[in-house]
């Protein structure tokens, strides 16, 4: 059995991103760590779901542990950095934020975590970061400069992969999730009743910097096995994601369909037309 790191950049991203690989690679024994680069307290939340006095960044630690109980991860770690917003958000400049943060000393942060636990694989996010979110983008860097240190160091061999998004699937399933969401009347996330919302949607699918094409994804992991956990861990974040939501009110064959499967690349390894692997520990 070996140790898996997700690095991750806010409460919730895991769950979404790759809460189903996690509790499969839990299930087979496997440990799973998690470390996650801020407290997301840049999120928006559901009108009336904080207490009197409560801040998002304490509601969504809340969350994101209990979603990682769920997942069965072993261990949840935090490097403390404030979440950075959006993309040319103002919270982009504030100087504890993670987008502002020096490479080397995040990946300082990140190696405390990983001297002590040794993993065989460590996650991050894509050069793109998935979708472009800054501090999405600042996972890739910090996790990408901390592989190349610990290599130059004579460390031992720690494998990479980016957890991406496959565009090509998403783009096909796009028309078919937005019919889905119309038959159950589903109001609750603008994006899919807001056809200005849906049209960028569409274009931000057609850009070279939205997740990777299907032809560079060298693994495609099965997670139906355990969807009810991963769409449990999405129901943790409610601060983020409420019941009438488009994840938690589609049909669970629509979910199924949606979300049963889950995207990594091998920086290391051509696809050159082989299939995608379906095994997360194989290269």
């Amino acid at each position: 059995m070996i140790t898996v790191v997700f690095f991750h950049a806010h409460p919730d991203d895991e769950s979404l991103a790759s809460g189903g690989t996690m509790a499969r690679l839990a299930n087979d024994g496997h440990r799973v760590v998690l470390v996650t680069a801020t407290r997301g307290e840049e999120g928006e939340p559901v009108p009336g779901v904080l207490e009197d006095g409560e801040s998002l960044g304490d509601r969504r630690t809340a969350e994101l542990c209990a979603a990682a109980d769920v997942l069965g991860v072993a261990r949840v770690v935090f490097l403390e950095y404030r979440d950075s917003g959006m993309a040319d958000d103002p919270a982009n400049g504030h100087p504890q934020c993670f987008w502002q943060a020096d490479i080397d000393e995040a990946a300082d942060r990140l190696d405390a975590v990983l001297a002590e636990e040794e993993p065989s694989l460590l996650v991050v996010y894509d050069p793109n970061g998935g979708y472009g979110h800054p501090d999405h983008l600042q996972v890739h860097r910090v996790g990408t400069r901390w592989v190349e240190r610990h290599a130059a160091a004579g460390g031992r061999p720690v494998r990479l992969r980016w957890v991406t998004l496959n565009r090509d699937v998403i783009r096909a399933s796009l028309e078919a999730a937005v019919t889905v969401a119309e038959e159950a009347q589903v109001s609750g996330d603008p994006i899919w009743s807001d056809d200005a919302m849906l049209q960028a949607r569409r274009e931000r699918l057609e850009s070279d910097s939205y997740g990777m094409p299907d032809d560079q994804i060298t693994h495609g992991i099965d997670v139906r096995s355990v969807l009810d956990r991963k769409r449990s861990a999405i129901r943790a974040h409610a601060s983020q994601i409420p019941e009438d939501s488009f994840f938690l009110a589609m049909p669970d064959d629509a979910f199924a369909a949606a979300f049963g499967r889950e995207w990594f690349v091998d920086p290391d390894r051509r696809r050159d037309g082989r299939p995608q692997v379906g095994d997360p520990l194989l290269p």
